[in-house]
């Protein structure tokens, strides 16, 4: 009986420290790969996330992230982009194409309220809630991808490490191949020389060497839709390979990624943004 009780002692602890602790949450949960299209956003409600801000964590008292009835005739979800955080998918992912359709609203926010609209998706995100920047899992988002959405950026890739609870930082990898523009920047460009990333941007093949970090800022070879239209981006996350696209044209790539699954986070970065679709799809099948 003093066996059996030891016994049941010890699961009830184990079960509170789970409970209690976030890294054993979200992310120790298996990952899923699409067989049929995932809605992520179903037009009602914010099922498929949870909220994480930077002070507030899992509480949103300011509604930074909510559904509205109605943007240019349909339901959308609205970040208001006010406070520094993301909505968090509650399960992880591999092997999709993400199809998503946003539009920027016209609020910004503090020290970018005159700086050029800024969001982002983060794809691959691992560890505990916040580990990007903040060794005390108070930053805004996780190691991760980032699929840049900012004016005159949109399609740029990020390489994002973050925290370990022992306080050591996990580095992400990706490979991509790179011309220098005028300013020294790395541009994506399928003919040139592949370079390993740890860390750093890697901008899209037409960003303006030009671009300033303004409200507004258009280039002259951006391919998102102007101000006030919707655009649709796609990133297709394909085992070690990331591709993206704007409005049907690839713009950047990576291979040889470190990893390949985890949540994604849609930002919220000092500037309000609507999505109107978020979805899933499966990859073809490979013989």
């Amino acid at each position: 009986m003093r066996k059996l009780f030891a016994l049941l002692s010890l699961i009830v602890s184990a079960a509170s420290t789970f409970a209690a602790d976030p890294a054993a949450t979200t992310a120790e949960k298996e990952v899923v790969v699409p067989r049929e299209v995932i809605q992520l956003f179903n037009g009602r409600d914010l099922s498929s996330f949870y909220s994480w801000l930077v002070d507030s964590h899992r509480e949103d008292p300011q509604r930074v992230f909510s559904v509205v009835d109605q943007v240019d005739g349909a339901p959308a979800i609205r970040i208001s982009g006010k406070y520094f955080g993301g909505l968090y998918t509650k399960q992880r992912f591999a092997n999709y194409r993400l199809v998503a359709e946003f539009r920027w609203g016209i609020t910004t926010w503090g020290a970018r309220t005159n700086a050029a609209k800024d969001s982002g998706i983060l794809l691959h995100c691992q560890g505990r809630d916040g580990n990007y920047i903040s060794k005390t899992f108070n930053g805004p988002w996780m190691r991760s991808y980032e699929f840049q959405i900012i004016e005159g950026g949109i399609g740029d890739l990020l390489v994002l490490g973050g925290y370990e609870p022992d306080g050591t930082i996990q580095k992400y990898s990706a490979t991509a191949k790179v011309v220098n523009d005028r300013d020294n920047e790395p541009c994506w460009d399928a003919s040139g020389t592949p370079k390993v990333f740890q860390t750093g941007r890697v901008n899209w093949w037409g960003r303006d060497p030009d671009w300033a970090d303004k409200l507004g800022y258009r280039g002259g070879k951006d391919v998102e839709s102007p101000s006030g239209e919707w655009t649709r981006i796609e990133a297709v996350c394909a085992g070690d390979t990331l591709d993206y696209f704007v409005n049907g044209k690839r713009v950047n790539q990576a291979t040889q990624l470190s990893h390949q699954s985890g949540q994604l986070i849609f930002q919220s970065e000092g500037a309000e943004i609507f999505f109107r679709r978020i979805e899933l799809h499966p990859l073809p099948e490979t013989k």
